[in-house]
């Protein structure tokens, strides 16, 4: 589905997206202190979406910001709340349709969603464009649509605000649904403090409306407004006021497409008709039978048909600079009632001051070509305050001749119906039993002997090997026209993902991301203690990296939690051997010195740092001091003094002088003394003295 915007509008969007960053208080600023705003991409009622770089994994990201008024008043905390409810919820989504939610948060009290930036443009621009889809390409985009959503749908949630500015076209031609939540977190409030319901006009269906709940047929009716949208260029619905579309939605069934383009085929009608129908019972349960019905109605329509466009002329936009600035356009829109994803949450980063119309149809631009709206809940206030429009004048001259038409054209449809269902190509036969479970080949050559046309079409299952039927539709034992088409469902087996490479090393956070964004589960990871590796790094993945693993396999990380803490041992003491033991026994490094002690033995620790007790971690270093023993002083030459000068001597060295006498020592001189003048010696050594 290529499409590329004119340079006339690719212009436009870059000027008029200069003067947007240049007012806008938040570009330059950084969000939760890790989401830097580049540049602003739209602005609604309800939220600002910006290009934003998110600096912890160092990719750009669509940043939406919630306006603060959402958050005031007794409804306030409700909605925070609800919101994060429902981003959490999202977030949970894995599916290649769906833009993928990654973060949401509170930052200054404005809650702000963090989303995959897709670069490419909406669906709301290429229908501005192209005026109208073909038949093909309108097929596979709802395709995509109905893809994504039955994704929600198994999941229970409901979108809620289905339109083209949330259907978003990638630069490749992928096709994703964005901002799955937000509606729902504002209308569960506002509903009931107020009454009111948040949505696109143009796109709700009637019981949404009425009583403000709906279930996912609530999302296949807007799928419904969409396809006949893209086929016609034209919106089923119009008035010149948000509440007289609504009423027309309640109150009238929605015309076929043929209607306005004569060429479109009776299948793309009763497509178009079924998914919106005005009683949600008669509708398909959710967007998986939606597009089981959508499938089957494309094999019905040969290659002419499907590359059938109507061509709906458009006016051209005024240049950019004569758009208003945003101090304009909110005094312009005091409602504030623009849709906040006019440029999608991720998309274009210019389509946010492309106008939809101009002039004097501005206003019904904002009502039904995609603005969100604030709507009174209720039929009584819709029946009493939009009465039908008046009959036309002449109306009851033609009564009789629309009477008697009718009249021949039921008699002709009666016999033409009894012919056909008898005799005609339009006689019933039964869809053969056995089918399911059987092998692909085998089905669709069973379906040809019954004179039936199979389609098959492929898709992954857990229980249900590859080859085999999983299901048929109509179901076994079904009627079907005679020739008609039989999809076959066949089993491509268990979906594989593959195990990204090069995730031992990373952090944890960044290795999370990555299995995340290949589609699997990450488990609860296994935490171990390392020497060597550091706290929060992957050590080990539970798969093999590069494998192809079935997608439901949940992938544990191992991850370091750093050297283990140990509690400081007491080895004041000890000998230095036995201390040093004692200490690498349980993973610490030791760092000796050496000092004298009085205290002390020598070759035992004199005292450690860090003390006793005290809290570590495996490697950390452990300083112990050993003893030297005694200090060593030299021994001084007292020989000749007296006996009292060579005591003064010895004890201001610090050593203890002991005297023996000879001849009676009544000289009182020192003859001799045991430890000769000049050796070292242990403080407090006793020095014997000979006196004569």
């Amino acid at each position: 589905m290529p499409w590329r915007s004119s340079e006339a509008h690719k212009t436009g969007r870059r000027l008029a997206s200069v003067g947007a960053t240049i007012t806008d208080p938040l570009v330059g600023h950084l969000i939760d202190g890790r989401y830097e705003v580049l540049s602003r991409l739209a602005r609604g009622g309800m939220a600002t979406v910006y290009v934003a770089m998110d600096r912890r994994l160092d990719r750009e990201v669509a940043l939406k910001v919630m306006h603060p008024h959402l958050a005031d008043g007794a409804e306030g905390a409700d909605f925070v709340s609800r919101f994060r409810r429902e981003a959490r919820a999202a977030a949970r989504l894995t599916h290649p349709g769906l833009v993928a939610v990654y973060d949401q948060g509170v930052d200054d009290g404005t809650s702000y969603l963090t989303m995959e930036y897709v670069q490419g443009t909406n669906l709301r621009l290429r229908l501005q464009e192209a005026g109208a889809l073909s038949v093909r390409d309108s097929l596979e985009i709802l395709e995509a649509v109905l893809d994504a959503l039955a994704a929600a749908h198994r999941n229970n949630l409901v979108h809620r605000d289905i339109k083209p500015e949330n259907v978003l076209i990638a630069l490749d031609g992928r096709v994703k649904v964005a901002d799955f939540g937000l509606a729902r977190a504002v209308t569960e409030v506002t509903s009931t403090a107020t009454g009111t319901i948040f949505g696109t006009v143009a796109y709700l269906a009637p019981e949404l409306i009425l009583t403000g709940d709906c279930d996912a047929r609530a999302d296949v009716y807007a799928a419904g407004v969409l396809l006949f949208e893209m086929l016609t260029g034209r919106q089923p619905y119009t008035g010149d006021t948000p509440i007289r579309v609504a009423y027309r939605h309640v109150h009238e069934d929605l015309p076929v497409p043929s209607s306005l383009e004569g060429w479109i085929p009776q299948e793309v009608d009763e497509l178009v008709c079924a998914l919106a129908a005005r009683d949600p019972e008669n509708r398909p349960l959710d967007a998986s039978a939606a597009l089981d019905h959508l499938r089957r109605t494309r094999t019905a329509l040969d290659e002419a048909d499907l590359d059938q466009r109507a061509v709906v002329l458009r006016p051209v936009p005024p240049p950019p600079a004569d758009e208003p600035d945003d101090d304009d356009r909110d005094a312009d829109d005091t409602d504030d009632t623009r849709d906040e994803t006019a440029a999608p949450a991720g998309g274009a980063r210019t389509v946010d001051e492309v106008p939809v119309d101009t002039g004097a149809t501005q206003a019904l631009s904002t009502s039904s070509a995609g603005g969100t709206i604030a709507l009174q809940i209720g039929a009584d206030d819709l029946v009493a305050t939009v009465p039908p429009e008046p009959p036309r004048p002449g109306r009851r001259r033609r009564t009789s001749m629309i009477i008697v038409i009718l009249v021949a054209i039921a008699a002709l449809v009666a016999g033409g119906t009894y012919w056909w269902s008898s005799y005609g190509p339009g006689a019933y036969t039964t869809v053969p039993s056995g089918l399911v479970g059987s092998d692909t080949a085998a089905a669709t050559s069973a379906l040809t002997t019954f004179g039936l046309r199979p389609s098959v079409v492929e898709r992954f299952d857990d229980a249900i090997p590859a080859g085999k039927v999983i299901e048929t539709s109509p179901g076994e034992g079904e009627q079907i026209a005679k020739e008609g088409v039989v999809e076959v469902v066949a089993s491509k087996g268990i979906e594989m993902f593959t195990v990204p490479e090069e995730l031992v090393g990373l952090d944890q956070e960044a290795a999370t991301t990555t299995l995340t964004d290949a589609g699997f589960t990450v488990g609860d990871p296994t935490l171990i203690y390392d020497d060597t590796v550091p706290a929060g790094q992957v050590m080990a993945v539970s798969e093999d990296e590069g494998a192809s693993v079935p997608h439901s396999t949940v992938i544990t990380l191992t991850v370091s939690q750093g050297p283990q803490p140990v509690r400081i041992p007491q080895v004041v003491n000890s000998t230095e051997d036995a201390a040093t033991a004692a200490l690498e026994s349980i993973g610490l490094k030791v760092q000796v010195k050496r000092a004298f002690s009085d205290d002390v033995a020598k070759g035992h620790v004199v005292r450690q740092s860090p003390e006793a007790s005290a809290e570590g971690f495996r490697t950390d270093t452990v300083t112990i001091v050993v003893s030297k023993g005694r200090e060593l002083v030299k021994v001084p030459d007292v020989q000749g003094m007296d006996t009292e000068a060579a005591h003064a001597a010895l004890e201001d060295a610090e050593l203890v002088p002991e005297d023996q006498f000879a001849w009676g020592g009544f000289l009182g001189k020192v003859r001799f003394q045991d430890v000769d003048p000049g050796t070292e010696v242990p403080k407090g050594t006793t020095i014997v003295l000979t006196i004569f």
